[in-house]
């Protein structure tokens, strides 16, 4: 106990020498320095010698029969206690039951919605069972008691069999069709415990996401015959559930560049896809995720192709699409989703994607899964493109790094607005890119003055609603990145930046660890802008206070009135020619709340216009300076 306390007493101490000054004064809540203290984490941003997590092994077996909306599971879970602490409990989450008529939630929903969400018949503890009520108060979450204690670094295995009836909502999961289903959060789960804040007893209200732990699944998924399987993970009996000419035109997907149809509405309509047994097994398997997600149909259409991501290894990735034959923008999807996944591998965030396989399934909810996005298909084929591009972002953010999506949204949806609108440049042009995430993602916020929209972005994501849970998810921290990509420049921010994911994959990052990380690996004190943009209730909104002509030229003082550390363009018009001068948030570091612009010119100023680009700008009244004119011309 001694050699370990003087480790961790030598590790706090190169963390505080390996970080730059003044970084303790963001403000931090209780646990994280208490995590801090343990040796968990550290004020450098890299996970302490002390830092752990639990994990699961899921062996889970579902029998889906449509158009029967009934489904009946069975599972076995081994669970590894990782932690220092003598676990007494486990928390199982039951996230369908926020389907129950009764449950908390955060969303406006009609009666299709309601079921009775998720059904427990049987529950065991290393093979014996033990008594378990399904929940009655906190819906989605429940206490299982556990027969002896989990001491640390032990494990224990439950046996679950549970059934529930498939919603009829269009949300993020239920039925699509009457026989095209999409499952996910189907199966009763543990919760996450961690090292910060213990068991994550959070409600599922409908409204913010999920946080999971690193898993390994194995799934076998049982459907009658001509009802087709696409799920997160490998399939591993492609010859036991189809048929040979499918199998090869699988396999041959898997190895084009150009896109294979799979399965053809032809092929599904006659019977030509599926083994000819009454049932099929489908058999997957997944490593190292944090869920798993399942779609179901015997009439959607089935491409794929495939595309390289790591140019070292020339590993490439299965790219796959399911939906209706009548849907345009999907017949897209696989040549989209390869281009994604190529970009984001390559370029922002240059990291190779992680995972053999990505399926793009027609649904309604526009949301992310392992492996697997579910999008609904619409007119628009540019907006069609960036909800995949967004939601295939996600793989990165939250599921290669684990972050805590229903508390710190923003280090998920931000991260994914931001490829978004990075990737968008590339297929659609700046300008167009540009126009969008304005309106899309930046307009409705930065004209509305409510209170609820200056609530600093670092407010945990679970209190909030509406426009302030939205701007503060999406929006605000994506501006917030792009300013910083910015100020650092591509090359220290790219550094900066897989240090974050390399140091937080497969774990549970929180954002003093992102902040820090960017501290210590930058060699900067970026805590001015972390205060600015994260803990502050700024906004956007630059004006021009003065313009005053010199000997040497014009003085310039720009007041920051909203607060945000925002780059901008100086536009300035001189009689013959315009110069568009760029400033980065740096300017505001020493001075945040004015800066002075000494311009060396002889030539007479005619205007100048403070551009706020994709930031925008609260008041746009003091954007613009006019040099007054004589009856002569002169000033």
């Amino acid at each position: 106990m001694r050699s370990i306390s003087l480790l961790c007493f030598v590790w706090m101490l190169l963390t505080l020498f390996n970080r730059p000054a003044s970084a303790q004064l963001l403000y931090m809540p209780r646990n994280i320095k208490l995590a801090i203290q343990k040796g968990t984490r550290s004020l450098s941003g890299l996970p302490g010698l002390n830092y752990w997590q639990n994990r699961g092994k899921y062996n889970i077996s579902i029998m889906v029969q449509p158009p029967s909306r009934e489904i009946f599971g069975q599972e076995t879970i081994t669970y590894y206690n990782n932690s220092p602490d003598t676990l007494k409990h486990l928390v199982l989450r039951l996230i369908l039951n926020v389907h129950k008529p009764e449950a908390l939630r955060y969303m406006d929903v009609d009666s299709n919605w309601f079921t009775q969400g998720t059904i427990v018949d049987r529950v065991q503890v290393n093979g014996k069972e033990v008594n378990f009520e399904n929940p009655k108060y906190h819906f989605t979450w429940q206490n299982l008691f556990l027969p002896t204690p989990l001491y640390p670094h032990d494990s224990v295995q439950l046996t679950i069999d549970w059934h529930f009836t498939l919603a009829r909502s269009h949300g993020r999961e239920g039925v699509i069709d009457s026989t095209t289903f999409y499952l996910a959060y189907f199966y009763p789960r543990i919760a996450v415990y961690d090292d910060y804040n213990g068991w994550d007893r959070l409600d599922f209200t409908g409204y913010q996401e999920f946080y999971n732990d690193f898993n390994d699944y194995q799934l076998q998924v049982k459907v009658p015959r001509d009802f087709v399987v696409w799920a997160t993970g490998t399939l591993l009996n492609p010859d036991g559930v189809l048929q040979p000419a499918i199998v090869e035109r699988l396999r041959q997907s898997e190895i084009s560049d150009t896109v294979v149809h799979i399965a053809t509405l032809d092929d599904m309509l006659q019977h030509r896809v599926t083994s000819n047994r009454e049932w099929n097994v489908w058999q997957w398997v997944a490593h190292d995720v944090s869920d798993v997600a399942v779609a179901i149909s015997d009439h959607d259409v089935w491409d794929g192709a495939s595309v390289v991501v790591d140019s070292t290894t020339m590993r490439r990735v299965s790219v796959q699409a399911a939906y209706q034959d009548t849907a345009a923008d999907f017949r897209r999807a696989v040549a989209i989703g390869c281009y994604t996944l190529s970009w984001y591998s390559r370029f922002w965030p240059g990291i190779p994607y992680p995972y053999p396989k990505m399926t793009v399934v027609q649904g309604f909810a526009d949301m992310e899964y392992p492996m697997m996005v579910n999008d609904a298909s619409t007119r628009n084929l540019a907006f069609s493109q960036l909800v995949e591009n967004h939601e295939i972002g996600h793989t990165y953010f939250p599921f290669y790094m684990g972050t805590h999506e229903s508390r710190y949204a923003f280090m998920d949806e931000g991260w994914a607005t931001t490829l978004e609108w990075l990737i968008g440049q590339v297929e659609r042009g700046k300008a167009a890119a540009d126009s969008f995430y304005k309106q899309f993602r930046i307009t409705r916020w930065i004209h509305d003055p409510s209170q609820e929209e200056d609530l600093p972005i670092i407010t945990p994501a679970n209190v909030l609603r509406g426009v302030a849970y939205g701007n503060n998810a999406y929006g605000k921290p994506s501006l917030a990145y792009i300013a910083l990509k910015d100020m650092l420049g591509d090359s220290l921010f790219r550094k900066c930046l897989h240090a974050y994911m390399q140091r937080w994959h497969g774990k549970h990052p929180t954002p003093w660890d992102f902040f820090y990380t960017f501290n210590q690996v930058s060699g900067k004190n970026l805590n001015p802008f972390w205060k600015s943009w994260f803990f502050s209730n700024g906004y956007d909104d630059l004006g021009i206070e003065q313009v005053q002509k010199t000997s040497r030229g014009y003085t310039l003082i720009i007041q920051n009135h909203g607060g945000f550390m925002m780059p901008f363009d100086l536009v300035i018009q001189y009689p013959q020619h315009r110069d568009t001068i760029h400033y980065t948030a740096a300017v505001w570091l020493s001075q945040p709340n004015r800066y002075v612009i000494h311009l060396s010119s002889k030539t007479p100023i005619q205007s100048i216009f403070l551009d706020p680009g994709i930031f925008m700008d609260a008041n746009m009244n003091d954007n613009s300076w006019h040099a007054k004119t004589t009856p002569h011309g002169s000033d």
